[in-house]
């Protein structure tokens, strides 16, 4: 997924080095010493801000990464995501979707459409996780067709 990152640098300029960080950093929340919530997103976040003293965008964009915020709703955790952290600026919000749903969990590259199929195969239909990723596919799809019309205008 850093490699992703990397690849849009000439959209992004300074603000590469952040997407990059949040493309290492985004599921950091998964490593079973930080497990709180079990929310992989918020207790990232909570890990990089608390014990990292991270910058507060790079815990933002962690903690809302890929639509995220609604995992939380279904999950009851709304209120904790957005009482503790800010989703931040949209552009590296949209960078940072493209890059998690063009990037398949070994890094291999996907389009956003066999990434979506990936997760749901991964899944299972019954999942949250599935269920979430109806929710979130519009923006989703929205996210990437942006970052590839950008990328586009630049080359």
């Amino acid at each position: 997924m850093a490699a992703q990152a990397e690849s849009l640098a000439p959209i992004l300029g300074p603000e590469a080095d952040l997407l990059i960080a949040s493309a290492w950093l985004h599921d950091i929340g998964y490593a079973p010493d930080l497990v709180d919530t079990g929310f992989h997103p918020l207790d990232g976040a909570r890990y990089l801000r608390d014990v990292e003293r991270a910058d507060d965008t790079l815990c933002g964009l962690v903690a809302y990464h890929s639509g995220a915020i609604n995992e939380a709703r279904e999950r009851g955790l709304i209120d904790l995501l957005t009482a503790e952290f800010h989703e931040g600026r949209p552009e590296l919000a949209e960078a940072l979707i493209y890059c998690d749903i063009t990037t398949g969990p070994n890094g291999e590259r996907f389009t956003v459409h066999e990434r979506l199929a990936e997760i749901r195969a991964r899944y299972g239909p019954g999942d949250l996780v599935t269920r979430v990723i109806g929710i979130n596919e519009p923006l989703l799809l929205a996210a990437v067709a942006s970052v590839e019309a950008t990328l586009a205008d630049v080359r």
